[in-house]
């Protein structure tokens, strides 16, 4: 495909429940692609994430109207969100929290959310989601995001993530 036959449309659906209505119909349908069967497959692809609301990119071929789709991570805050069994964060940042998470889970939401990452390793990414806990109203064993945060500085936890990363290759 040359760049010039290309469009690209970017979206943001609900994983595994993506219709053709709506933004998607007002979108792709100008493309002259098969909704029907770009719809599917969003929906195949991104099925993983049920629940969440999940990038999606659909680049289409206006002359052969053959499509690809790239699929990225849902937000930071929705793998937290989904890993804690929430279906909203706290409305009052900081300050409620509304669930908790073991390290182990916020080192499995950082090594998901890597590749998104500027973090050069697993402690500095859990440190990052650990902040954004903050925000969401989820808190880690118990403590306070950014005292967990603490810990994680000072080290407490390097056991942990060495058992982590023994068990979770990348």
């Amino acid at each position: 495909m040359s760049s010039s036959e290309k469009v690209v449309v970017q979206l943001l659906v609900d994983a595994g429940k993506a219709t053709p209505a709506g933004p998607m119909a007002q979108q792709i349908g100008p493309t002259g692609a098969n909704l029907g069967k770009v719809v599917a497959e969003i929906n195949q692809l991104t099925a993983e994430f049920k629940g969440m609301k999940v990038p999606v990119k659909v680049t289409v071929d206006k002359k052969t109207r053959e499509f690809e789709i790239e699929v990225g991570l849902p937000p930071a805050s929705s793998l937290i969100l989904n890993e804690a069994g929430l279906e909203k964060g706290s409305g009052e940042t900081g300050h409620k929290f509304v669930g908790d998470l073991t390290f182990k889970q916020v080192l499995k939401v950082a090594q998901m959310k890597m590749s998104d990452m500027l973090a050069s390793d697993v402690k500095a990414a859990a440190s990052e989601i650990l902040g954004t806990m903050v925000s969401t109203g989820v808190t880690c064993e118990g403590l306070h995001p950014k005292e967990a945060q603490k810990k994680l500085k000072e080290g407490e936890y390097d056991a942990i993530i060495e058992e982590f990363q023994r068990e979770n290759p990348s």
